[in-house]
């Protein structure tokens, strides 16, 4: 899979317009609920859908979805300035790389994403972020009165847009963080907590002499992408908590996006869980963020305060990763950069 600058889920960093002016910085960072509102309206309506056989002008946009052509004009104006559409000389707006991934039927959709990160949990985690600072509690259990997943468990619906949108940010790194690790020709991989079965269904196509357990959450794995034809007979779905018993017998375990969900004492408590069934030699991969040091931009650090908004979790640095397995009777073999803001922390059984 090739790496596109204009796809941020491909890079390791982030930057915005280039400027001097200390002013506009600021401005830019005030107005960016604007964007994501304006960003939400769009996907809402379905415009990436109504534009993929060609542009369209507002009026024919909103004589197809039923809304007020004059006030999509400018919401599209807006977009359009970020690269989220362009308008034509004739006052028609088309799709962009931007706008091509808005699209639900998309191969790379950030449809869900998008309606998942403007959801108003995360708003209203987000406009909470002061109080988090002053406590140190999630602003989204001081909102909601109880735990991000504890909510979910509660919102069908919600849980599986929780449930797709993270597999449309997840699920573009699977084949990155697959090919920048070089699996064994053959054994048993063990996927905790791994959602849908994403990054399993991408490690199994890459390596034919692998086989795979998919463990997660009931309602989770009974909506697993690993049924197909080339992985018949390979895999198998295990539900579960990971704050239980956790399946044995696997050569490879791999946490993917796992422990920054989770506070430093709940991460030691996955990590000693797998501690206990892994085999002598067994290896673990821990694909994450691996922040950087100084003000290097990085997309782990804006993740980093949706951690502080709405869990207790947090993402790390390398120092910080060493440490967790450490405690867990772990060592850090390496870290392995890709292609993407992740890496993977490889460890194995001390």
């Amino acid at each position: 899979m090739t790496t596109s600058p204009s796809n941020p889920l491909y890079t390791s960093t982030f930057s915005s317009t280039p400027t001097d002016d200390p002013g506009a910085v600021l401005i830019d960072l005030m107005l960016g609920h604007i964007f994501s509102g304006a960003l939400r309206t769009a996907v809402e309506l379905g415009v990436a859908d109504c534009l993929a056989d060609g542009p369209l002008t507002p009026e024919d946009i909103a004589g197809r979805t039923g809304v007020h052509a004059p006030s999509l004009r400018r919401v599209l104006r807006l977009l359009a300035s970020r690269g989220v559409f362009s308008e034509d000389e004739k006052g028609a707006f088309g799709l962009t790389p931007a706008a091509e991934l808005l699209r639900a039927d998309a191969p790379v959709s950030q449809h869900d994403g998008t309606l998942l990160l403007t959801n108003e949990l995360f708003q209203r985690s987000v406009a909470g972020m002061p109080e988090a600072v002053r406590t140190g509690v999630p602003a989204f259990e001081a909102a909601y009165g109880m735990p991000l997943f504890d909510y979910l468990a509660t919102q069908p619906e919600l849980q599986k847009l929780f449930d797709r949108g993270m597999s449309s940010f997840s699920g573009p790194l699977d084949d990155i963080v697959t090919e920048a690790y070089e699996f064994p020709a053959e054994g048993t991989v063990i996927d905790v907590g791994g959602g849908r079965g994403g990054l399993l269904r991408a490690v199994l196509q890459h390596n034919p002499g692998l086989s795979g357990v998919l463990f997660d959450q009931e309602q989770t794995v009974r909506e697993h992408i690993l049924d197909v034809p080339e992985l018949a007979g390979r895999w198998r779905i295990e539900p579960g908590d990971f704050f239980s018993k956790l399946p044995e017998g696997g050569d490879l375990y791999l946490l993917k996006n796992i422990l920054h969900d989770w506070s430093d004492e709940d991460s030691v408590r996955i990590l000693r869980g797998l501690r206990e069934v892994m085999r002598p030699g067994g290896r673990l991969l821990v694909v994450e963020a691996v922040l950087p040091a100084g003000n290097e931009p990085h997309y782990g650090k804006a993740a980093d305060i949706i951690m502080l908004s709405t869990l207790w979790g947090k993402e790390r640095t390398e120092a910080e990763f060493a440490a967790l397995l450490r405690e867990s009777g772990f060592r850090v073999v390496r870290v392995v950069p890709t292609a993407s803001w992740q890496s993977i922390v490889e460890a194995e059984v001390v």
